[in-house]
């Protein structure tokens, strides 16, 4: 196979074609995260999981993601983005079939386990092909502002589908939305999308993969540990035990003539700074997004669809500033785009931090996502860009990478701060005598059975000490986004609008 690289230059019909054909992986795999745990409650009745099980049918996913992202994105730069994509489309239609019609918890399990492996290989092939093909700093940043409303998209129709066909099938229905989205790539990709690989590059090193798995998983188990039961010695041993053999997995990348992953990227301030962006901004989307649903629900009583209605404006919001941020970042330089939208999340979250009606705390969340939409969409440009293109599937891998973590670490941390004040509130306030679960969490205090007034005074209680949380969690989410907002003026001012931000291919060893 030649090494197929696309010159810079004006994309044609062929490219913005083949960028629909792009992004419908990307809106099926944001739709995915949502609807599960709409059907969650169909499949626990039918397959009748173990507590245990049940938290694997939903973990496991996002865990073999995160961990095969940085593998993944190398493999495609080895043996090619397009026949890794087509790999990865045939795996997720089957897998996604396997578990429509799956008879057992494991046998569910197992099919998650595999979609995820299946989204690493998706995620980072379509943005890296996407580099590719938009060589023109422009047109690339407008193809990742379409790719980032996708999606957005999937995001604010995933409850909303999965709401309605789970009204009409059953729970297995959800999984087969992949089945023609994936067929549909694999008959359209080979005419539409160009191949690329690293025709220079040598082979995978297998214990740079199983260092990474090692590294990555470990971590990722001991956070959600920790977002679940707080502060345990199995969280942190987790932790430990993913640090150090990160720490042995970065000594062996900088021995290698092809490491898995290539340290010098990180020698881009913008490269870095996008990626610490992504990292810390998702996270806080992600902690404030588990709250913000929990409290449509719990707080306010809201059906599964209703709460998903109620947030289809933040996320109509997010789409249009998708699509809208490319255009901005013609006239405005990014360091002070990105602050800008910082600066526009950090009020968003001091309006979550000061109000407990419905209306204000949709129209803050509005603002939260109107601001996170730059972010992503000239964050994953600026990651993706500042690459070489032989190294393109690495910078996708990292950026999707950033955003696992910062999630899986946002949803850990205020996790952790919301539930406190949840705890000491419910303590204080809450009537004697009751039950443990229900000081726990809200869900609990919902659960408990309770006679009469006992049982109303339960709940009046426990419903303020969670809009408290809320209102914790959100205050600090705007100390930290405030910050961000400082710090990218400061680390992106030198990056100019009209510049293609697209670095030297990076020397190799030894040359």
């Amino acid at each position: 196979m030649h090494d197929t690289r696309i010159q810079p230059g004006s994309a044609g019909p062929r490219q913005w074609i083949g960028l629909a054909v792009l992004a419908l992986p990307t809106l099926l795999l944001a739709m995915d995260v949502t609807v599960l745990y709409l059907a969650l409650p169909q499949l626990t009745a039918d397959l009748r999981p173990t507590g245990v099980e049940q938290l694997w049918i939903a973990d496991i996913y996002g865990f073999m993601i995160a961990g095969f992202l940085i593998t993944m994105g190398t493999v495609g730069d080895r043996i090619g983005r397009r026949k890794l994509l087509m790999l990865g489309a045939t795996a997720f239609g089957a897998a996604s079939v396997l578990a429509a019609f799956a008879t057992s918890p494991l046998l569910l399990i197992a099919a998650r386990a595999v979609l995820g492996i299946a989204g690493a290989t998706l995620m980072p092939s379509t943005l890296a092909l996407i580099s590719n093909m938009f060589r023109d700093a422009r047109q690339r940043g407008l193809a990742i502002g379409v790719w980032a409303t996708c999606m957005s998209a999937g995001i604010a129709v995933g409850p909303i589908v999965g709401g309605v066909m789970l009204e009409s099938f059953w729970w297995g229905s959800v999984f087969l939305l992949g089945v023609p989205v994936m067929v549909l790539l694999l008959v359209t990709a080979p005419v539409l999308l160009p191949e690329y690989r690293d025709s220079a590059a040598g082979s995978v090193d297998l214990l740079s993969v199983a260092l990474s798995l090692g590294a990555i998983l470990p971590v990722i188990y001991g956070i959600k540990k920790f977002a679940e039961t707080g502060l345990s010695a199995g969280s942190v041993a987790a932790i430990v035990v993913g640090g150090g053999l990160g720490w042995i997995f970065v000594r062996r990348q900088r021995e290698l003539a092809d490491p898995l992953l290539d340290l010098r990227m990180f020698g881009s301030r913008s490269f870095c700074a996008a990626l610490l962006i992504l990292l810390l901004s998702l996270g806080l989307v992600g902690g404030i997004y588990l709250f913000i649903t929990q409290y449509l629900q719990l707080v306010h009583g809201l059906s599964a669809l209703a709460a998903g209605l109620w947030l289809l404006p933040s996320a109509f919001a997010l789409i249009v500033a998708s699509v809208l941020t490319p255009v901005i970042a013609r006239k405005v330089e990014p360091g002070y785009l990105v602050g800008a939208a910082l600066a526009v999340t950090t009020v968003g979250y001091l309006v979550l931090a000061f109000t407990s009606a419905l209306p204000t705390l949709v129209a803050g969340f509005i603002l939260v996502y109107i601001g996170t939409s730059p972010l992503m969409v000239l964050g994953t440009d600026l990651v993706i860009g500042t690459a070489p293109p032989e190294k393109a599937g690495s910078a996708a891998a990292m950026s999707e990478a950033s955003m696992e973590f910062g999630v899986a670490a946002g949803v850990a941390i205020l996790g952790v701060i919301g539930t406190t004040v949840y705890r000491t509130d419910v303590a204080r306030t809450g009537p004697a005598g009751i039950p443990d679960a229900a000081t726990d969490s809200l869900a609990g205090a919902h659960a408990a059975v309770l006679p009469g007034q006992l049982g109303d005074a339960l709940l009046v209680s426990a419903r303020e000490a969670f809009t408290h949380g809320l209102n914790t969690v959100a205050l600090s989410c705007a100390a930290v986004a405030a910050l961000l907002t400082i710090a990218a003026v400061g680390l992106l001012r030198h990056v100019r609008t009209d510049d293609d931000i697209s670095e030297p291919a990076l020397p190799r060893s030894g040359e």
